[in-house]
């Protein structure tokens, strides 16, 4: 089973490859994809639709020393079988295994770390700038998903890259959804052989100084070829960008793209290459449903995926009811998401409220200041994003929502480590990136519960306010159906010990409560970070003996900051231990170790408190000693 694959170690022995061995080498690869993500669980519809083209890209160009800039970076896997690392691909995502994205650090053939999505073409660009002022001959391609050229970033790349017309840049559109695409077949494979040729490169340069001396002719020329590449493919935006356009072409027949890629390869500028491939392809349960089979965990793939409902819901689902409830009461209430839908339990208010659903794309920059042009008119937009994503949009978040004080509601998901995604998806820097801001209010609920009732005090407050809940589910608590606000910017006592005050932010209230019950602290569930409740801090720290600080966040800037600097302002000095997420990007692997590796689970944060205050901890309180007499 998968004899020629086994043979494949490196991309140089694709080359010697026959066109049948390679047509052999797809089945192989697709099968051994669709075998090994069923054992792991990671990104599947994608990487079945980029088998051909991974295998085209490598067999052609000279890798690593051509470069590949994959976008968004989750269709890597046939690019990370071919490229050595078959063999490790049963560490997907997991704990010291290998990525799910492309990673400098892992590999040379991964010339670039990607995740977020539409930077490819800029940094191809960059490299391929380089490559010029260097001297070299090496060739820079971009691989972006047509979802991805949704958002503002890509076409900046264009608009720079199609001005310079000695680098040897490759964009090629991986067109797996768009519903603009014709048919392909015989016909477009001949005409985009013809388009990359050097005839019809060479014939474009010489029609231009023939009929330059005539200008009408020049023109009438040009709206001929536009007109012809019209029929095929609405190819003049790219090429008014200075591209030259080539395609559309089938994305899963080698015998197409081997020798337009081949032909590509030999032209000068930049060029733009079309290709349509399938999501899922090969699979027939990812074809019916690629959403479905995005990013699957663990499964029989003879049967295919088997969903079970959960006895909790997800923070997700906790929103996604919240918002048609809030939407039913509210009319003026506006729902919109980043191209993140089913992510962030969206689903069901699309269904019932389509006329106020609005999903912009992956266009994050644009989503805020769409949200804040809406509150600007009196709505009640609510954007759901993800707490990585909105780093995309902090120009926007400053500038058009917090300057002008708009009301806008932010639903933070994926708050702190998010597990098998990685550095590249953790939401670890919202606490510090938005706490900053004037105007700015963010509010972190401890669970199910907790988070339906901060939505909704967050939605009712008049300004900018962000609230941050984690991937997942919680501890299970019951969820009232009620729209209940909680008092704005207080927090409150969990529970009553003795010398050591511990005030927990959001989701880490449950470890904290674990670990105030081994030292007998107290435990406040402080519930907001901006406004911080500084009464309840002030409170604490004079009737406590040190102040210690728990959050999902970064350490620097984050909550425990916030505490620290409030003590700072009313000159009260007390011992404080920050703990947090310390100052290094945490990799990927399951959450409940990720948290565990940073001493964020109970039993971390207990032995960091008796680590600094063991001697306190030790010595009997006046509590204990009044119950001992």
């Amino acid at each position: 089973m998968y004899d020629l694959l086994k043979t494949i170690d490196d991309p140089s022995a694709l080359k010697g490859l026959s066109r049948e061995e390679l047509g052999t080498l797809a089945v192989e690869l697709r099968a051994f994809l669709l075998d090994s993500v069923s054992k792991t669980g990671g990104h599947l519809s994608s990487n079945l639709g980029t088998v051909e083209l991974a295998i085209a890209l490598h067999r052609v160009f000279d890798t690593p020393e051509d470069r590949i800039v994959w976008d968004v970076g989750h269709q890597t896997y046939p690019h990370k079988i071919l490229t050595g690392r078959r063999e490790r691909m049963s560490t997907l995502r997991q704990l010291d295994g290998i990525s799910g994205f492309p990673r400098r650090v892992e590999s040379p053939y991964d010339t670039f770390g990607t995740a977020h999505s539409s930077t490819s073409i800029s940094a191809a660009l960059g490299m391929a700038v380089a490559a010029r002022a260097r001297g070299e001959r090496r060739h820079s391609i971009a691989v972006i998903g047509d979802g991805a050229m949704t958002a503002g970033m890509a076409f900046e790349g264009l608009n720079n890259a199609g001005v310079m017309h000695d680098i040897r840049l490759l964009v090629i559109l991986n067109d797996n959804d768009m519903s603009i695409s014709p048919p392909v077949g015989a016909l477009n494979r001949y005409l985009a052989r013809l388009m990359s040729g050097k005839f019809y490169a060479a014939a474009k340069q010489v029609g231009r100084s023939v009929l330059g001396v005539a200008p009408p002719l020049l023109e009438f020329a040009k709206k001929v070829e536009e007109h012809a590449k019209g029929m095929v493919m609405p190819a003049t935006l790219f090429e008014e960008f200075g591209f030259n356009y080539i395609g559309p072409i089938d994305g899963h027949d080698l015998d197409s793209l081997i020798p337009t890629l081949e032909n590509i390869k030999k032209l000068e500028g930049p060029q733009f290459l079309h290709v349509v491939t399938k999501k899922g392809q090969g699979y027939k349960l990812a074809e019916a449903d690629p959403v479905l089979y995005h990013g699957p965990g663990k499964f029989d793939p003879s049967i295919g995926l088997v969903v079970q409902p959960s006895p909790k819901k997800t923070y997700g689902q906790i929103f996604g009811d919240w918002l048609c409830d809030m939407a039913s009461a509210d009319p003026d209430l506006i729902g919109i998401t980043p191209a993140m839908c089913g992510g962030s339990g969206m689903t069901e208010f699309e269904e019932r409220f389509p006329e106020r659903y609005f999903d912009v794309g992956i266009a994050e920059q644009h989503a805020v200041t769409f949200a804040g042009g809406l509150a600007a008119e009196g709505l009640k937009p609510v954007l759901a994003i993800y707490s990585t994503f909105l780093q995309r949009g902090y120009d926007q978040l400053i500038h058009d929502i917090a300057l002008q004080n708009l009301d806008v509601t932010f639903a933070l998901d994926r708050a702190g480590l998010v597990g098998a995604d990685g550095a590249t998806h953790a939401g670890n820097y919202d606490i510090a990136y938005l706490r900053c801001i004037p105007n700015m209010a963010v509010l972190a609920p401890a669970d199910e519960n907790e988070c339906r009732k901060l939505l909704t005090t967050a939605y009712r407050h008049v300004g900018p306010a962000a609230v941050r809940y984690p991937r997942g589910s919680g501890p299970g608590v019951a969820v009232e159906s009620e729209l209940s606000e909680l008092p704005w910017g207080q927090g409150e006592i969990r529970r009553r010990g003795a010398k050591i005050a511990i005030l927990a932010f959001g989701t880490m209230l449950t470890p904290a409560m674990a670990a105030g019950q081994a030292i007998d602290a107290t435990v406040a569930n402080m519930r907001f970070v901006k406004p911080l409740d500084v009464a309840l801090v002030e409170e604490l720290a004079r009737s406590h003996e040190v102040i210690v600080t728990v959050e999902e966040g970064a350490i620097m800037g984050g909550a425990g900051s916030a505490c620290a600097e409030a003590l700072a302002e009313i000159g009260l000095v007390r011992p404080v231990l920050h703990l947090g997420l310390p100052d290094r990007f945490i990799d990927h692997g399951d959450p409940a170790k990720l948290l565990e590796s940073v001493g964020l689970d109970a039993r971390g944060i207990e032995a960091s408190i008796r680590a600094r205050f063991d001697e306190l901890i030790a010595a009997p309180s006046s509590r204990k000693a009044a119950r001992a007499a």
